[in-house]
């Protein structure tokens, strides 16, 4: 029987084009299993551009905050601001779009205590030349927000992992049914939450202390 916390929630995690084209979908699925996550759901997707406009479907709010970023960055290098926020957010989204489209992709639900929260932790900053050593991002690319910026791409930063449950929720049903997420139950689940586990321990004890 699979055991629960308080705490479990579910995390989409896409396995972007450049993932599957330098063959680490299996180093980056290993980085989620040793962690103690349970992987509910994986399959190979070619995405469409519905797929990834509903993906990156941003509200007012986002674009502005976007937006906004990109103007920082931009004052920040003395270079001139001639967009709007939602203008510059607007770019961003064609980029991404152009991006997750490029080839196939590894749409995979993840799921555990704090699930969100320890998967992006493990994948890293989005900018793969600010994420911390250790992290997917920084251990397997080189590539970052200025060198995108300079050729008018995306920054190949490998993966997508949802920031909130609230958006995992949004973003599952974009590439997922509810009858391909399986429930299972996972072994080391009953030692990773289970106070039982302990218990079992103990018992082993006393039984082994009494036939002696």
């Amino acid at each position: 029987m699979s055991v629960y916390t308080h705490y479990h929630e579910r995390t989409l995690v896409l396995c972007k084009p450049d993932t599957v084209q330098r063959g680490l979908i299996g180093e980056i699925i290993s980085r989620f299993e040793r962690k103690g996550l349970k992987i509910v759901a994986l399959k190979m997707v070619m995405p469409t551009e519905k797929q990834a406009k509903d993906h990156y479907c941003w509200s007012d709010e986002e674009k502005e905050a976007s937006g906004n970023r990109t103007i920082e960055a931009l004052k920040a290098k003395g270079l001139p601001v001639v967009k709007t926020a939602k203008e510059y957010a607007e770019d961003v989204q064609r980029r991404l779009y152009s991006y997750l489209t490029s080839g196939p992709i590894v749409a995979m639900i993840i799921e555990g205590a704090h699930a969100v929260e320890h998967v992006r932790k493990v994948v890293g900053h989005g900018n793969p030349l600010s994420a911390d050593v250790g992290t997917i991002r920084a251990d397997f690319t080189t590539d970052s927000y200025v060198a995108a910026d300079d050729v008018d791409r995306a920054t190949r930063n490998l993966i997508h992992a949802s920031s909130n449950v609230d958006e995992a929720n949004r973003e599952i049903k974009i590439w997922f049914k509810e009858e391909e997420i399986v429930d299972y139950d996972l072994a080391i689940e009953k030692i990773l939450y289970s106070k039982e586990w302990e218990n079992e321990r103990e018992m082993l004890i006393k039984k082994r202390n009494k036939s002696s």
